[in-house]
């Protein structure tokens, strides 16, 4: 199977560069910790429990948005990796060659469809 490598590299730099700017805007939106968010609502004196209920809610879906994001970033980085040593395209686990298709939809994946799913029931 013949790749356009450029066209891949050019998908792969700009969706890191998407994911980085997701990643910046969710630690400029909360530079502490959650400690101190929820510290500064109990010491407002007016503010509920449900106030620190849902400040803590919004953080941990922040810590999760945030970590799925890092996650990505190391596939994202890991095909440009690939890219760069020539096995992108190829499945990590067999060596199969990853549909373009697949590509196409998932520029950072590494695994062929069948060894995807093989991973997905695993869970």
């Amino acid at each position: 199977m013949s790749i356009d490598t450029d066209r891949f590299r050019t998908l792969l730099t700009e969706e890191r560069e998407r994911v980085q700017r997701a990643l910046t805007h969710l630690e400029d939106e909360h530079p502490g910790s959650i400690e101190d968010e929820t510290d500064e609502l109990a010491t407002a004196g007016d503010n509920h429990m449900s106030d620190m209920a849902s400040a803590t809610l919004d953080r941990e879906i922040d810590y999760s948005l945030e970590a799925s994001s890092e996650q990505h970033l190391a596939e994202i980085d890991a095909a440009l990796r690939r890219l760069d040593d020539g096995t992108y395209g190829k499945c990590v686990v067999g060596g199969e060659d990853i549909g373009e298709e697949r590509l196409e939809a998932m520029p950072w994946a590494s695994l062929c469809i069948d060894h995807a799913r093989e991973r997905e029931q695993r869970g």
